[in-house]
Parts: C-alpha cells; sequence; structure tokens
C-alpha cells in the first residue's frame, strides 16, 4: 500500500547543534514518502551553511527576518507538496516509526484534521514534556492544559494517558494536519506570532466541523524552550495576550463579552501577583498584553469577521463535545490542589 506524502516542516533560529540532532533523527525514520523542509528565520548563525552542508536531501528556506513560528510554519505549508503536514519543533528526536500510527489514526477517521503524538521531555526522562504531553484542552477562560501537565506541575508517564482521545488541541511541537485544511482555514495566524498559533487552529477546526486527536502510540522527545524559555518575560506577554485575543474573537461575541469580566480580574491578579514576587519584568508584560488589546479593537474585530466565516458549529456544541473545561482550571488548580488531568476531569 502506498505510503501517504508527508511534508515535515520546522521552523529555525539559531543554535545549530539542536536542529542538527533533530535532523539526525528524522534521516532514521522508517516512514520514507516525506520530505523535509527547514524555513530559517534569519538566524545569525551559521545554521543555514551547515544544514545545507551535513543535509544534502532537505528543503532549506531562508528568511530575511525573523515572523516566527505561526509566519515561518505558514512560508512552509505554501512550499510542501505532501498531502499532510507535520509541524516540528526543531529541538526533537523521534521515535524511528513515530509517523505511521499518527497516518494510521488520522487516515482512518475523515473528521481528524490534526493529530499529535505522546510528548516526553528528554531530559526528565519518564516524564511528560511541559509543552503539549498527551494530548491538550482548555477551560471556559482560554487557559491551556494537558493530559500530563498543568500550570507548573508534570506527571511522570506510567501509562495512565494512553488512549487515542479526541482533545481540544494539538501541541505545536509536533502535530500532522491535512494541508487542504490547513490553508482551507488560512493555517496560522502570525499576529500570535508564537505562543497558541496552535490552539487557534485548532479551534478553527472545529468551528468548520474538523476534530483534533492525540495518538500515543506516537512518542516524540522534546528539549524544551531552547528559542525562548519558560520563564522569559516575552513568553509570558505572548500567552497572555494571545490567550486573551483567542477569548474576544473564537467565541460568539455575546459569550466574549460575558467572559471578559472575568479573565480581566484574573489578568489583574496574575500582575498583583508578580509584583509581590518581584518579578516586575513579568508584572509590565501583563499589562503590555492589556493594552494590545485595548490599542487594537479594529483587528480583534478584524479576526472575528474571519473566525465568522468559518463557523458552521456553535459554541454550546463545542461545550457538548466536551473537549473544554467548563470550569476554571486556575480555582481547581490553585484552590482545591487537584493538579493532574485525571482529578479534574
Amino acid at each position: 500500500m502506498m505510503q501517504q506524502s508527508v511534508s515535515i516542516i520546522i521552523p529555525h533560529y539559531n543554535n545549530y547543534s539542536i536542529l542538527q540532532e533533530c535532523l539526525e533523527s528524522l534521516s532514521k525514520l522508517s516512514y520514507q514518502n516525506i520530505e523535509i523542509i527547514v524555513i530559517d528565520n534569519n538566524s545569525s548563525d551559521d545554521s543555514i551553511i551547515n544544514a545545507k552542508k551535513d543535509f544534502s536531501n532537505i528543503i532549506v528556506h531562508q528568511l530575511d527576518k525573523n515572523i516566527g513560528y505561526a509566519g515561518a510554519c505558514n512560508i512552509g505549508a505554501k512550499i510542501a507538496k505532501g498531502a499532510y503536514l507535520l509541524f516540528l519543533n526543531n529541538d526533537t528526536i523521534h521515535n524511528i516509526n513515530f509517523i505511521e500510527p499518527l497516518i494510521e489514526k488520522i487516515t482512518s477517521n475523515n473528521k481528524i484534521a490534526s493529530i499529535q503524538p505522546k510528548v516526553h521531555n528528554i531530559n526528565n526522562k519518564g516524564y511528560f514534556d511541559y509543552a503539549g504531553a498527551s494530548g491538550g484542552f482548555l477551560d471556559y477562560l482560554v487557559f491551556p492544559f494537558t493530559r500530563g501537565r498543568i500550570f507548573n506541575t508534570i506527571e511522570k508517564d506510567n501509562g495512565q494517558y494512553d488512549n487515542a482521545k479526541k482533545i481540544f488541541w494539538t501541541s505545536g511541537v509536533c502535530f500532522l494536519t491535512q494541508k487542504k485544511i490547513f490553508l482551507d482555514l488560512g493555517g496560522f495566524d502570525e499576529l500570535l506570532f508564537a505562543h497558541m498559533e496552535e490552539i487557534d487552529y485548532c479551534w478553527k477546526c472545529y468551528l468548520a466541523g474538523h476534530e483534533c486527536w492525540v495518538e500515543p502510540r506516537s512518542v516524540i522527545y522534546h528539549h524544551g524552550a531552547k528559542t525562548l524559555n519558560y520563564q522569559s518575560p516575552k513568553k509570558t506577554y505572548l500567552n497572555h495576550r494571545n490567550s486573551t485575543i483567542l477569548l474576544l474573537t473564537n467565541y460568539k461575541l455575546s459569550l466574549s463579552l460575558f467572559l471578559f469580566p472575568i479573565r480581566l480580574f484574573l489578568e489583574l491578579l496574575s500582575f498583583i501577583y508578580d509584583l509581590f514576587q518581584l518579578r516586575f519584568k513579568h508584572a509590565y508584560m501583563h499589562l503590555k498584553a492589556l493594552f494590545y488589546i485595548l490599542f487594537n479593537i479594529k483587528h480583534l474585530w478584524k479576526r472575528r469577521q474571519l473566525i465568522s466565516k468559518i463557523r458552521k458549529v456553535s459554541d454550546k456544541s463545542l461545550f457538548d463535545q466536551k473537549i473544554f473545561l467548563t470550569e476554571s482550571i486556575i480555582k481547581k488548580y490553585f484552590l482545591f490542589k487537584q493538579k493532574k488531568y485525571s482529578q479534574i476531569k
């Protein structure tokens, strides 16, 4: 049986040793019908020279400026020849047969638009990775969490989340999607730059009537935060800004307006908490994110219009599918000390 064609798209910015490790791992894959596309976000080191020299069978596309993960992936998708796109972080290594279970699952159910593997942390053997773990979810206030990681609590993988499952979002660390659906839905929103662009994409998939899944028979390993540290103030800014953008644009307007004051209250609490922790740069980033929202209403309205053209499924229907948590994950985690996925679902 002929293998489906897969284009592996890897955004990259500096640190060639990480990319080299990733490409060496991909060179050992058992799946053969692939092309590998590296999109370089204007690296200032010798990444591109070395990649071309060491891996002659890959496609390298160099940009003249850093347009982020979202923009680089969009360019890769336009270059790609495969029927399926596999978006992959440059700081990953992989089981040699990790693609086969993803292809098997996505082709078995024509409703599946996007699917991710189980993601382990390279440096913490046996534990889930911070980014993606075994499938992502959202609470109704658009705070993300995963099977295996809620906020900073990361679980050991004891096989507790080894069932293939419909999830809300597939991790940007690694996910496979149908190229036609990705392009039809407009790809990633480049405004988001990096962080939560995959959640936005998966939300659009659901609004268009598709589904997103995790297939834990497929396993990869992630270094994590090699481009932008988890504790970086910039990450705080992007996460909180982008999450609020999604709340204000992806729901129906009446629900967005109802939820925004609650979200705003929690953002202000986060700001105060960071002040008390003397994390002044992080506190500033909370305010910067809110000011971005305030001064970009016009753009948010344009996003709402684009989302409305995609929408075939109501918010109520999505809540009925139980891919949203209808209670606050913040309340469950910080007040009720429910720190594992198994405790909240």
